[in-house]
């Protein structure tokens, strides 16, 4: 018989109950802030100081300090979470990014600046109290069987609470009961900061239609021909080599005199309301480029891949109708992403970057206009982002109006202290039936514990990960994945 309690005593020797929101974390500081940095591409101002033709600012390498505090009298230290607990302070890194300024294409000014503080989670890798013994954590007046886990702002520990959300960039399929359509298709597609829900519908006359933005019930084979997959047997021939389906003639008949590209732009300006006729097909291409499948590229080379990748949906929504093909569950844990402490403050770091680069447009440009313009080292503010991020997690009001992700930690036991941890909401409402997404799945099983969730209204929908649940990191393998198709022979 296997030593159960050996076996148990040997997993959290390296392992924490929490591990997998630490590693989150640490994956966050270690890549995901200068993944976010290199994403903000070069900032350009429109409004330039005369004797200049072309002005650039371009933000490079990041640099992370632990907690340290400022005193009075200026001099700097270390801080640990115990100081700041006991003098209201927050337990935060500074972040410092090095920053080059082209002036006619050649490199002005080159200098590191803070541009923010981001709440450091006690017990990280960028945690003063990482890998001490426990003599050690007792020197510093910490618990030594606290997990971490958690942030300290303005003196109060708070917890990220993790979140359950579908999965990016796949086809879910519901048959519809009532209404004209008898079937509706969403995907959400997902590229940085952009999260665009498409919706495709099929009326029982057995016209598709796909809305996405601006784009509302506008016919699916318009917007086919429109990203330059023009001919009808092209169109047929992408859907289906093996099979022709009745509702793909249907559509295409409705689209007949829609011929060239051209056409094609100029009848989806009208649905969107582009009237001006100089930029009609330089915007409408624009909006499809940006805002139609962006995680397939918001390249003007793109466009083809997005007409055949709408085929391929197309054709699984007409399986799916006709019955060839399983529908599909939702509620299976696949079709889940759990976005933990690393993933959120990733969303809000990008969200707050993007109106600090605001900020800087704006201030160079006032001062360019007054004719006082120096430096740029004069016009970042590094407490916009600091005190954006402080006020989202001391209310718990994240980007995209979500409430209630941050919340002071559950201190009446050390169980209580460890639920609130593993606590994972979902993001719908819990004021609506939503029966399935409530009730307890196959695929809970080890993953999520069956027992505690709340009585009421948030029943189900609230939910805590099991003991020893541990959650992988999002690892990007599309790459790696091509390379092993191509090597199997598969044509790009």
């Amino acid at each position: 018989m296997i030593e159960y309690k050996k076996l148990i005593k040997e997993y959290f020797k390296d392992k924490s109950f929490i591990q997998s929101n630490i590693e989150s974390f640490n994956n966050f500081v270690d890549y995901e802030l200068q993944k976010i940095i290199n994403e903000t591409e070069e900032i350009i101002p429109t409004i330039v100081p005369q004797e200049v033709e072309s002005f650039r600012i371009k933000f490079s390498k990041i640099n992370i300090k632990k907690p340290e505090i400022i005193e009075a009298d200026g001099s700097r230290r270390k801080l640990f979470p115990m100081e700041a607990r006991l003098r209201a302070l927050t337990y935060a890194a500074t972040i410092e990014v090095d920053v080059s300024v082209y002036i006619n294409g050649v490199q002005r000014e080159s200098f590191t600046t803070e541009i923010g503080k981001v709440p450091v989670m006690v017990k990280s890798k960028y945690c003063h109290l990482y890998n001490l013994k426990n003599e050690e954590l007792l020197e510093h007046d910490e618990d030594s069987n606290d997990f971490g886990g958690y942030f300290i702002l303005n003196g109060n520990e708070r917890v990220l609470i993790m979140v359950e959300d579908l999965l990016s960039n796949k086809l879910y399929i519901a048959k519809e009961d009532t209404g004209p359509q008898t079937y509706t298709a969403k995907i959400y597609s997902e590229r940085a900061s952009y999260r665009i829900p498409h919706s495709i519908e099929q009326t029982k006359d057995g016209l598709i239609s796909l809305s996405f933005t601006r784009f509302r019930k506008v016919p699916i084979i318009s917007v086919i021909k429109a990203l330059g997959l023009v001919k009808d047997s092209e169109i047929m021939q992408a859907i289906s080599k093996e099979k022709q389906y009745d509702s793909v003639f249907i559509n295409l008949v409705e689209c007949v005199d829609i011929k060239t590209e051209e056409d094609a732009l100029d009848f989806l300006a009208k649905k969107i309301g582009i009237t001006t006729q100089e930029q009609k097909f330089e915007r409408t291409r624009e909006q499809l480029d940006k805002y139609l499948l962006p995680h397939l590229g918001i390249d003007q080379k793109d466009r083809l891949t997005k007409a055949y990748n709408l085929c391929k949906l197309i054709k699984k929504f007409l399986m799916i109708a006709e019955g060839k093909q399983d529908i599909g569950d939702k509620d299976h844990l696949s079709n889940k992403r759990f976005k933990l402490s690393g993933d959120l403050l990733a969303d809000l770091f990008r969200v707050n970057l993007r109106n600090l680069v605001q900020d800087i447009l704006y201030n160079f440009q006032r001062l360019v206009k007054r004719g006082k313009f120096q430096s740029i080292k004069i016009i970042i503010r590094n407490e916009l982002v600091t005190s954006r991020i402080k006020s989202a997690m001391a209310t718990g009001t994240w980007v995209g109006g979500r409430k209630g992700v941050s919340q002071n930690i559950d201190r009446t036991n050390a169980l209580s202290t460890l639920s609130h941890l593993h606590r994972v909401v979902s993001l719908l409402e819990s004021t609506q039936e939503n029966f399935e997404a409530r009730a307890l799945h196959g695929t809970h099983f080890g993953r999520l514990c069956p027992i505690e969730t709340p009585e009421g209204t948030p029943i189900g929908l609230r939910k805590n990960l099991a003991l020893m649940c541990s959650i992988t990191k999002d690892e990007n393998i599309d790459d790696k994945l091509k390379k092993t198709l191509i090597s199997l022979d598969l044509k790009e």
